[in-house]
């Protein structure tokens, strides 16, 4: 590689404005939401306005060989959007973040990548439609970086993921090519499919430049129920009860022991902490069928050993008993100085075999473990709550997790994505196919720019 200065020549390409090489702009974008910290500061971070910007910028990073850090909003969990090493170019899409089209008539959404999910959703739903797909970080994480990950959330054991809304995209690859994948069509069969095989990438493919998302018209109405549990497996036996009384709720969620101490500590919510379970349970649809559905959960859940069912009957009531829920991630902080949070996911059946098998891998290692999650589609965060001088029985508890979840037919992960926190351990489940995913990558990346240290 010659030698060169990148910062001036990338003033050159797209503007002095749109990019940024002082030392306090390069160290605030060399890290993203993931604990372990930043491995790399960039040698220049560039703010694109449009497609044309991030062509010049890839085009120019493939010919001198430069390594380029896609980011959104920076708050993905593995290291997805800090740079894996020294040096290189981080591109924020957070100056593409226009909403472009509300296509009513076709229920779609034409979208930059930076924007964020949330604005998004509420946008749409003036116009009485619905994206669904909802992280945690809805409220500040962006349409690229969701894609990107194939986010999840709460409501997709109901309504799916990022990738079941997404229709096409417009991509840069690797060496500056524009392309749009996928089609605006509601079907189409074209060739292979380039749009799913980016969805969920990290980054490592291509570049998002404009998403058409599917949208669809939101529910009429919302009803919302806590169940509270003796046992652990009670909580884990209603969530798989619930599906086979033909009952799909919009969101499920799960809280074990440790994660109610932490809310009530926290919160002073009035949850009884002698419970080892907790249920979380919304369902939507028709005004005319949405009590019917909530009362079946509650029959199931009261069948599954539940001591106390409570149904919101106002919005003031359905927002309590969702602060149980938002305020874990403030309560389980304060446990203890650290914490690893790893978002594995099983076949709902196989969950209460999960849990238990968790709690004694904790007990092996004398580890503190909080259990939330998504429990309507599997995906169980495992939170490790430790001191420093605990890391290396953590590091070992974590692999023992993961062969856990891979006995269990599930995922090292549902939703965070692998990055590099969790390259190691993609071996575990990709096997055989690893190669030809490392063959995929070679052939639209050869040079490695995109994201490089990632994934692999």
């Amino acid at each position: 590689m010659r030698k060169i200065d990148i910062g001036k020549e990338l003033q050159h390409l797209i503007g002095k404005e749109k990019v940024k090489s002082s030392l306090d702009w390069r160290v605030i974008y060399s890290y993203d939401g993931t604990p372990t910290g930043y491995r790399g500061i960039p040698d220049v971070v560039v703010f694109p306005e449009t497609t044309e910007d991030v062509s010049k910028v890839l085009a120019f990073a493939n010919e001198e060989r430069i390594p380029v850090y896609p980011r959104g909003a920076g708050s993905g969990l593995t290291g997805g959007a800090a740079p894996a090493s020294e040096g290189g170019i981080v591109i924020s899409t957070e100056k593409m973040n226009r909403i472009l089209e509300i296509d009513e008539d076709n229920l779609g959404v034409l979208t930059e990548p930076g924007v964020v999910t949330y604005d998004l959703q509420k946008e749409v739903e003036k116009r009485g439609l619905f994206y669904p797909p909802d992280p945690s970080s809805y409220k500040y994480s962006t349409i690229g970086g969701n894609i990107a990950e194939n986010a999840g959330g709460p409501r997709c054991v109901k309504y799916g993921v990022t990738k079941d809304y997404v229709m096409q995209l417009e991509v840069v690859f690797a060496d500056g090519t524009v392309a749009n994948v996928g089609s605006k069509a509601v079907k189409s069969v074209a060739g292979y499919n380039l749009k799913d095989l980016i969805v969920g990438s990290e980054g490592t493919l291509a570049f998002i430049t404009k998403a058409y998302l599917k949208l669809i018209p939101a529910p009429e109405a919302v009803r919302t129920a806590m169940a509270i549990f003796p046992k652990v497996e009670q909580a884990a036996q209603a969530v798989a009860d619930m599906f086979k009384a033909k009952v799909i709720p919009t969101a499920c969620e799960f809280l074990d022991k440790n994660s109610i101490i932490a809310v009530e500590n926290y919160a002073k919510l009035g949850l009884p902490t002698y419970a080892e379970g907790l249920l979380i349970i919304e369902v939507d649809g028709y005004e005319a069928i949405v009590d019917e559905l909530i009362n079946r959960v509650a029959e199931v859940c009261k069948k599954a050993g539940a001591e106390e069912i409570k149904i919101a009957t106002d919005l003031q009531e359905r927002e309590a008993i969702w602060t149980a829920r938002r305020a874990l991630s403030p309560a389980i902080v304060q446990l203890k100085p650290k914490k690893i949070n790893e978002d594995v996911v099983v076949p709902r059946s196989k969950i209460p075999d999960l849990i238990k098998n968790v709690y004694k891998i904790a007990d092996k290692y004398n580890l503190m473990v909080v259990n939330f999650g998504h429990a309507g589609d599997g995906n169980i965060h495992v939170n490790f709550m430790y001191e420093p001088k605990e890391e290396d029985r953590v590091e070992k508890a974590v692999r023992e997790v993961f062969l856990l979840t891979l006995d269990l037919e599930g995922s090292v992960s549902g939703e965070h994505g692998i990055g590099w926190m969790k390259k190691e351990f993609l071996p575990l489940e990709a096997k055989d196919a690893l190669e030809k995913m490392k063959a995929i990558k070679r052939a639209l990346d050869p040079n490695n720019i995109l994201n490089p240290g990632k994934i692999f």
